[in-house]
């Protein structure tokens, strides 16, 4: 009886382990708000909150005045995530705007990319 429960017990475990084969990905979700008619007044902040969701990254870019969500691209190259603008630079009439980029991926990354510039990222000890 106790040997039948036992091998009850750890053919379950097993069937679980195995169907828990998760695929990489990395998914975002942007919201974005225009905060001043010129990119001189950029402000130069990046912030990031952690949760068990993923991660909020919070900053200012400069970017065409119709800029939309559909410009923007995230994908993994190893333990990269890159975060690609496709809009116009440097041309007359871009606008400021205050970005909220939350970003799901597995497997963890460990560094992040928007455009050029690259952040480490890395969990706080407790």
């Amino acid at each position: 009886m106790y040997k039948r429960t036992a091998t009850l017990i750890l053919l379950t475990a097993v069937c679980f382990l195995l169907s828990c084969d998760r695929k990489p990905f990395v998914e975002h979700k942007i919201k974005f708000e225009k905060v001043a008619e010129n990119c001189d007044e950029v402000q130069s902040y990046f912030r990031m909150t952690s949760n068990f969701g993923g991660e909020r990254y919070e900053f200012e870019k400069c970017l065409s005045a119709d800029f939309n969500k559909e410009q923007l691209t995230t994908e993994r190259k190893g333990d990269t995530v890159v975060v690609s603008f496709k809009t116009p630079q440097a041309v007359a009439g871009n606008k400021v705007y205050h970005i909220t980029l939350d970003i799901d991926s597995y497997p963890r990354y460990h560094y992040l990319t928007i455009d050029q510039e690259t952040y480490s990222i890395s969990s706080a000890e407790k």
